[in-house]
């Protein structure tokens, strides 16, 4: 049976990658994305509908949950994929420390204003998160707004942290209702992921070594499809966080 599936952060990599797979089987899919251009196409390609939000406004965010719940009373699958790791720190007109913002308030913020429809369509939300959350996350809960000891890499894996633990608190809260949720990390992925970041890690995106060493969004994105289109065999343990297809703790 088709579903609807919202993907953000899907004007490229493993988003877009994604979006083509699920509508060559016959799924509707929405793409969102933060540039109107890339994402338009995308969805010219495609032939399906598309929103633009940046998350660094969280204005934005209350415009397109409003445009997506007007537009589509069912959301089977809401993937929240959108993500950045920057540079220096910097704090938004919305007062928070931009990749705490970007990462995880606006994907939260996201959810919660799409919860009614979410809930009665019994959906699925899926996290994309990353290895950093166990590797590089260092959470201070006094200190979410990242400005004591910044690093980019650490408030990158801050955020993706938060992602499984907010993974796991849909799935506590609202399990019961029918709702679940997972949170995966797609492994190393060659695409414009980090290019633009001025952090060491947008250093080594704009090198060769991706290329030569990541996989492709293509081959990244079925670590998101096993969760939208499970096989048989492919049962998801809703609240959990995947690595390499298989449930395993993030973050002490």
């Amino acid at each position: 049976m088709p579903k609807t599936v919202v993907i953000t952060g899907a004007s490229d990599g493993i988003g877009a990658a994604a979006a083509r797979r699920l509508v060559d089987g016959g799924h509707h899919v929405v793409v969102v994305g933060r540039s109107a251009a890339k994402t338009k196409a995308v969805a010219d390609e495609l032939g399906v509908h598309c929103f633009v939000a940046d998350f660094a406004h969280l204005h934005q965010v209350h415009t397109l949950a409003a445009q997506l719940a007007d537009h589509y009373p069912r959301i089977d699958v809401l993937v929240n994929n959108a993500g950045a790791i920057l540079g220096d720190r910097h704090v938004t007109a919305d007062g928070f420390e931009e990749t705490f913002q970007v990462n995880y308030l606006a994907p939260f913020l996201l959810t919660n204003l799409l919860l009614d429809t979410l809930l009665a369509s019994q959906a699925l939300v899926l996290q994309t998160s990353s290895n950093a959350a166990r590797l590089s996350a260092r959470v201070d809960l006094d200190d979410l707004n990242n400005a004591q000891n910044y690093s980019p890499v650490r408030a990158y894996g801050n955020a993706k942290l938060e992602l499984v633990l907010f993974t796991r608190e849909l799935h506590d809260r609202y399990h019961e209702q029918g709702l679940s949720a997972a949170a995966f990390h797609p492994g190393g992925v060659s695409s414009n992921f980090a290019r633009t970041s001025r952090s060491p890690v947008g250093s080594l995106f704009r090198t060769p070594v991706p290329r030569l060493f990541f996989q492709s969004p293509q081959k990244a994105a079925r670590q998101l499809l096993r969760f939208v289109t499970p096989t048989p065999g492919d049962s998801v343990v809703s609240g959990a966080y995947y690595e390499n297809g298989k449930p395993r703790p993030s973050a002490r």
